[in-house]
């Protein structure tokens, strides 16, 4: 091993650990060992065991696949697999997900990957869907842009820009948290899109200064006939040991009133 590869790896983990801000005595307390250790590895004059750059990652929360970059840096193997979602060892992960999303209707439920790009959905997206352009459909939606152009799903918010502000904040934060370059370009991508202009309804009786609900921003999407309005959650699988599995996450939607699980129970019946 070279004394700049010594110094890559050095380089990477303490931007991860300022990333994270911890000092070297916070970072070293967490993963056992010394500051002055962690010292010389940051400034490359010392090099890290791979069992020292796996408690360094674990440490700092790093994501898999970062995980095997540093190990990579620090002329170790990778020790995290990534498979396709298709191939025969994740039969049971595909299992779990269809038998996620088949149980969730009629209410939506989507799989998306680290970027954001839609890996499946039930049949109940759609509802959701309905009107959205081919070209942001195909060949993989990614649900930023599905939500946020000017041709997606942001024209029939009833709470644009309220949504807007939301996901926007949503996803810096995992840019700051990940440095993902990827995740950066669909952040700066999405901020061009125009803001909404078009005034906010609000429904009858429905001021939420006067009557606060449980969820803070709902989705809040025109239909023929009325208003759905929906809140979401978010899955992912514990303990991961394969990177895409680490990066899937399903995102299940419920109805905040009685009209948009009506709504959401016919559109069902009518598929």
């Amino acid at each position: 091993m070279t004394v700049d590869q010594s110094a890559r790896v050095g380089v990477l983990l303490r931007e991860w650990r300022l990333r994270r801000r911890h000092s070297q005595l916070d970072l070293a307390l967490r993963a056992d060992t010394s500051t002055r250790h962690l010292s010389c590895v940051e400034t490359g004059r010392a090099r890290p065991s791979r069992a020292m750059v796996l408690r360094l990652a674990e440490a700092l929360d790093v994501p898999l696949r970062e995980r095997n970059a540093l190990l990579l840096a620090a002329d170790y193997a990778p020790a995290y697999q990534e498979s396709g979602l298709d191939d025969a060892g994740m039969a049971q992960i595909r299992a779990a997900l269809d038998m996620m999303l088949t149980a969730h209707e009629p209410y939506p439920a989507v799989v998306v990957d680290r970027w954001w790009n839609v890996v499946t959905g039930n049949g109940a997206m759609s509802l959701l869907l309905a009107g959205v352009p081919p070209q942001l459909l195909t060949p993989r939606p990614n649900v930023y842009r599905l939500t946020l152009h000017p041709d997606g799903l942001i024209g029939r918010l009833a709470n644009a820009t309220e949504v807007r502000a939301l996901v926007l904040e949503r996803l810096l934060r995992q840019v700051r948290t990940t440095g993902d370059e990827q995740l950066r370009a669909l952040y700066e991508e999405v901020c061009r899109y125009p803001v909404p202009t078009e005034p906010e309804t609000v429904r009858a009786g429905d001021d939420p200064a006067a009557r606060p609900g449980p969820i803070q921003v709902p989705l809040r999407i025109r239909v023929p006939g009325g208003e759905l309005s929906l809140f979401s959650t978010m899955a992912t699988f514990g303990a991961p040991a394969d990177v895409t599995l680490s990066e899937l996450a399903i995102e299940l939607f419920y109805p905040l009133d009685e009209f948009t699980a009506e709504a959401l129970r016919q559109a069902a019946a009518g598929r």
